[in-house]
């Protein structure tokens, strides 16, 4: 599983309905675009993109299928959003093929969450996704509780400069 936190949506307005409309800059529509031409050459088949509804993350994961060929592959998951469901979550991803890559783009502190639920047992851990940064997490086992390894965790400038 891949991990990529939407890029650059300029300032936000917590505890406010503009915050949930909020796009992503031009800036963070570049960011992402390179993030993903970066991507394509390390010749990774994902399976699907799922997506948190909000428009930034759907914006980032349309910009990253697009790059990477892919648009047929994108799904809409409400479980990313901001207040979503993880165990939820870790159903769906539970009902997918064992050797699935999967790429999941959402909000923080949501993903660091998530990674650290997975990882350590502890969604408390302390894991900083920057915007656009992006995480590899091999699941271990979903039953009886999900676990996994992280394998990487990449700023958006070493995934441009690799």
């Amino acid at each position: 599983m891949y991990v990529l936190r939407h890029g650059e949506a300029g300032k936000s307005a917590p505890l406010s309905s503009k915050d949930l409309e909020r796009k992503l800059t031009q800036s963070g529509r570049e960011r992402i675009e390179s993030i993903g031409e970066s991507l394509k050459d390390w010749e990774i088949n994902f399976d699907k993109i799922l997506t948190s509804p909000l428009p930034r993350a759907q914006e980032t994961a349309s910009t990253m299928a697009k790059v990477l060929g892919i648009e047929n592959r994108l799904e809409e998951c409400d479980e990313l959003k901001p207040e979503g469901n993880r165990l939820d979550l870790y159903k769906k991803l539970a009902k997918m093929k064992r050797e699935s890559t999967v790429m999941i783009v959402g909000h923080e502190p949501y993903l660091s969450t998530l990674m650290g639920d997975i990882i350590s047992g502890n969604p408390n851990s302390h894991i900083s996704l920057k915007k656009g940064g992006l995480a590899k997490i091999r699941i271990e086992v979903f039953l009886p509780r999900i676990s996994g390894e992280l394998r990487w965790l990449l700023t958006p400038r070493q995934i441009t400069k690799m």
